[in-house]
């Protein structure tokens, strides 16, 4: 416990001051020497800053207009600062200077820098009118901020030492910070990464997303397996956000169309619900520009609480509407397996696309003045949907555009379509989303009908690419590309396709019928009713028009994007893509090497620094090619060495914190961490473990030692809480490690641990110290993966399948420092279909895996579903469909030669080991996302930097 160095009575305040000026223009400045009285108690404000400040302008440093932003904090003005904000921004009890106070003050001066270059940025933004980017997502995974945002306004070291004067390490004070629980997966870490790259290459833009406030789920392990609980993020509050009261817009569910005069149509009555804003700073890395990410909050007016049922008794009416509008924004993707669970995915959907649309618009009409154009909205615009979960912004937008606005639905579709992009994160065609239309229908009657007419003008433009000749084609494209599936053709389509016009032929035989002779025209009454059934067949409508009522009329989004955007990334194969090939783009993922390399990896950053000559790396990644040339280079693979066995002391830390279990930082550290789902093959992964653990046991202890490599099997990820194949899954990875880490013949030859709760800080600790990573998905089911970038930059080898940015990774590190085996992805629908013909022939020693599990040596748990799914040749959850027999044994063998490029002398790292370790730094220079960043920007949004003055 530490207490603060000095009395409520007299402390030193600092550029705090001019810092809450920003915030609050009201604010008045504190001369220098004032003192005043709060509370009875009377307090002495000394300006440290102004002192500073004085002293500059007698040297002749700065000017008297040089603006207060200019101002570089010192240690001593900070160690005020964050005195300042225990005092008088509390929310712990005054009497001692506790980590978590640390941490919340620390944070709060660390955001008034932030608030500073905010507004700057923002009041630029404005006075230029510059054209922006706004990059709407479900999910953000930011991790921690503190390190990283005082790491981007270059105060590392001196908060280091301010904090050091108050009694903390700043290590100590960071770890007090818990994640932001706003996302899950790559699809978020990839929009964070994105924002860091936006405010850093100075692009002016614009995050917006929903303010979760329990997130996904907090994981524990137990003896049953994953057990989730709700996320406790905000429990302290949140020091980095600034909620905007005055920054709310109404959204509607439910209610009716109604056409008012001169038929404007009006959506009325129905559910509201306001949504508020709360803006998040995020600061560029060696530049004052810093951009916001808005999230959302749901709450109702205070109108709509019912009072009088309250007073009556009847508490749970009294708040039902605040409680149905507050869970919107209570979970990160709830459960959808009923009703109520979809339709409340389809009320976040919405309320992020139409609060978000609501702002945008505001702030272009606030910036266009009188001068309003909105045939120029697309040329100070970009609207980047990040996969479909904001599909409604199509929609949303025209319906803004049409009926409050005013346009007509040419003018609203022609600026919606140079307005929206697109990125497609799936490569999987089952995997795309669909939603049921008559739940839209319900919830969101004017989205619907504008749908609908989206959907008509597609299919004339299908129509008019291909015309009505070939039925049977034109059939296969409308099957393909409408956004309404399993919807009858709009009654002037049908009529025009089952009524073609007269052929030429055809007309010229009706010209000439009145030349023939009545006897020439003679036929009998059966030759008659054949030649009319011959024309109804020719003119029939094609089956796809005639819905199936068996099946679900659905809305395909991913349709939606693609017809109302004007370009569409990441997309592997659509087949509109035929139609459109200038709206289709390939843009690789990229992730921040400031986070994933320059702060969780600063023993490798230097190193990279001193070999490189300068410190341009971190936002010129192209640099780190010139490792290339000192990968043979003695000292640099010592340093090289030193420097992953750190790194791997503070893993074997962290396990034993984390987990109990108690690893050997000599050993290989094998890590695969990532979502747990079937066809990233963490099973796989466990399976081939079980495996050599059999071995193992066959052994004497000196054959183990000759045959084996010690290694530490880690495992991460959560199982989304509804997915019990992947639960099954987690149960399994942690029987196997309790099992074979309290086995006294294997030591630590192997150990198997699962890292509870994974998330942004947890993979700050483990990436670092890594030596191989598993990216080992079923061939063809990976859009990108972003993970693997970041182990590859953390010089880790990697093991997988030629699958997602798998493939351009092996090209650049090379392909002898990879790892690779299994099926390539044009095998997979072959194998699958070998399978069931009954063709595939088990490896024996994956039978022989199976069997070991089925024995019981793991433990009482049933595994018969498990181990079954890897069975049969047809049936749902069964015949193996992620073809892990298949690749096992082309899998196990890759271990061994693994194992191979590991092996030790003299008890140093095997030298090629180092080399390849050297050569994957050196190869990912091409997955930063600022290389990514600059072809959005360049080649979608086509917006410029815009450097602060």
């Amino acid at each position: 416990m530490a207490s603060l160095p000095f009395s409520a009575a007299s402390f030193h305040s600092t550029f705090t001051c001019f810092n809450y000026k920003a915030r609050n223009p009201n604010l008045f400045f504190l001369k220098k020497g004032s003192s005043f009285t709060l509370s009875r108690r009377k307090f002495f404000i000394k300006s440290v800053a102004s002192d500073q400040r004085q002293d500059l302008k007698e040297e002749g440093q700065i000017t008297e207009e040089a603006s207060l932003d200019t101002f570089v904090p010192d240690s001593a003005s900070i160690a005020s600062s964050i005195k300042y904000h225990s005092e008088f921004t509390p929310s712990f009890a005054p009497d001692h200077f506790e980590l978590p106070k640390a941490f919340k003050a620390t944070a709060e001066s660390v955001r008034d820098s932030l608030i500073i270059n905010w507004n700057a940025t923002y009041a630029y933004y404005e006075k230029i009118n510059v054209k922006q980017a706004y990059y709407l997502s479900m999910e953000y995974l930011q991790g921690r901020a503190l390190l990283n945002a005082i790491g981007n306004l270059e105060l590392t070291g001196a908060y280091a030492e301010a904090l050091k004067k108050l009694g903390h390490n700043v290590e100590d004070v960071a770890r007090e910070e818990p994640d932001a629980a706003l996302g899950n997966g790559g699809l978020g870490r990839l929009a964070s990464c994105f924002l860091d790259s936006l405010a850093t290459l100075n692009y002016p833009a614009w995050g917006y997303g929903l303010r979760y406030k329990y997130g996904l789920f907090k994981q524990y392990i137990t003896k049953d397996g994953q057990e989730e609980v709700a996320e406790n993020w905000l429990e302290m509050g949140n020091p980095w956000e600034i909620v905007r009261n005055d920054v709310s817009y109404p959204v509607k569910f439910y209610g009716e169309v109604i056409s008012g005069p001169e038929g404007i149509k009006e959506w009325v009555g129905g559910e509201d619900i306001t949504a508020v804003a709360y803006d998040v700073p995020i600061p560029g890395y060696k530049t004052k520009t810093t951009i916001n990410l808005q999230l959302w909050s749901t709450k109702i007016a205070p109108e709509k609480f019912d009072l009088s049922a309250f007073n009556a008794g009847d508490h749970a009416k009294a708040y039902s509407a605040m409680k149905n509008a507050e869970k919107i924004c209570y979970i990160l993707y709830p459960g959808d397996e009923s009703l109520e669970g979809k339709t409340l995915r389809l009320k976040q959907q919405y309320t992020l696309c139409s609060a978000s649309l609501q702002d945008i618009i505001a702030r272009y009409e606030r910036r266009s003045g009188e001068f309003l154009d909105w045939e120029i909205f697309p040329e100070k615009v970009a609207v980047q949907m990040n996969d479909t979960h904001p599909t409604l912004c199509i929609p949303e937008l025209i319906r803004i555009l049409i009926d409050v606005k005013g346009l007509s639905w040419e003018q609203a579709w022609n600026i919606t379509q140079r307005t929206v992009a697109y990125t497609n994160h799936t490569v999987l065609p089952e995997a795309l989303e669909k939603w049921s239309l008559e739940l839209m229908e319900k919830l969101l009657p004017r989205h619907v009908e504008i749908i609908k007419m989206i959907d008509e003008e597609l299919i004339q433009t299908i129509i008019d690419e291909y015309g009505t000749e070939d039925l049977d084609l034109l059939q296969e494209k409308l099957k393909q590309m409408r956004i309404l599936d399993n919807i009858e053709l709009p009654e002037s389509v049908a009529e025009m396709i089952a009524k073609p016009e007269k052929s030429s032929v055809e007309a010229i035989e009706s010209t000439e019928e009145d030349d023939v002779s009545d006897e020439e025209t003679e036929t009998t009454a059966e030759e008659d009713e054949l030649e009319e059934e011959e024309i109804e067949e020719k003119n029939e409508v094609p089956p796809i028009i005639e819905p199936d009522p068996k099946l679900p009329k659905l809305v395909r989004m991913a349709n939606l994007c693609v017809a109302g955007g004007y370009a569409v990334n990441g997309v592997a194969e659509i087949h509109s893509e035929i139609m459109w090939p200038e709206k289709f783009q390939n843009k690789t993922n990229g992730v921040t090497p400031r986070r994933w390399i320059r702060f969780c990896n600063p023993d490798l950053s230097k190193i990279i620094t001193k070999w490189t000559g300068s410190e341009d790396w971190v936002v010129n990644t192209e640099k780190l090619v010139t490792l290339r040339k000192f990968a043979d280079n003695e000292d640099l693979q010592s340093e090289w060495r030193e420097a992953k066995r750190r790194n791997k002391v503070k893993v074997a830390s962290f396990l034993r914190e984390k987990t109990g279990y108690i690893v050997n930082p000599d050993a290989m550290f094998d890590v695969q961490v990532k979502r747990i789902h079937e066809y990233k093959r963490q099973l796989l992964n466990i399976m081939g473990i079980v495996y050599h653990y059999k071995k193992m046991k066959e052994m004497s202890h000196e054959e183990r030692k000759a045959s084996f490599v010690p290694r530490v099997c880690i495992f991460g990820g959560k199982a989304f809480a509804t997915y019990v194949q992947a639960k099954r899954i987690v149960k399994f990875i942690t029987d196997v490690g309790a099992t074979v880490n309290h086995d006294p013949e294997i030591g630590d030859l192997l150990k198997v641990v699962f890292v509870p709760d994974y998330n942004v800080s947890v993979a700050e600790m483990l990436i670092p110290g890594s030596e191989l990573s598993q990216h080992i998905s079923t061939a063809g089911m990976e859009a990108s993966g972003t993970s693997n970038m970041k182990f590859a930059m953390n010089g880790c080898i990697l093991i997988g399948t030629l699958d997602g940015a798998n493939v351009e990774i092996r090209q650049e590190v090379g392909e002898d420092n990879f790892f690779l085996f299994g099926a390539e992805a044009h095998e997979i629908a072959g194998l699958r279909k070998e399978r069931a013909e009954g063709k595939f022939v088990p490896d024996p020693r994956f039978e022989e895996v199976k069997a070991y599990v089925r024995s019981g040596v793991f433990g009482p748990y049933n595994y018969e579903e498990l181990m079954g799914s890897l069975e049969g040749n047809e049936g749902y959850g069964r015949a193996d469909y992620f073809l892990v027999g298949k690749d096992f044994p082309s899998y196990i063998e890759c271990q061994d030669k693994v194992d191979e490029a590991y092996k030790r002398s003299k008890g140093e790292y095997h030298l090629r080991w180092t080399k390849m370790s050297i050569l994957n730094t050196a190869g990912s220079y091409k997955f930063s996302s600022d290389r990514t960043i600059h072809e959005y920007a360049r080649d979608i949004w086509r917006i410029d930097p815009v450097v602060l003055p």
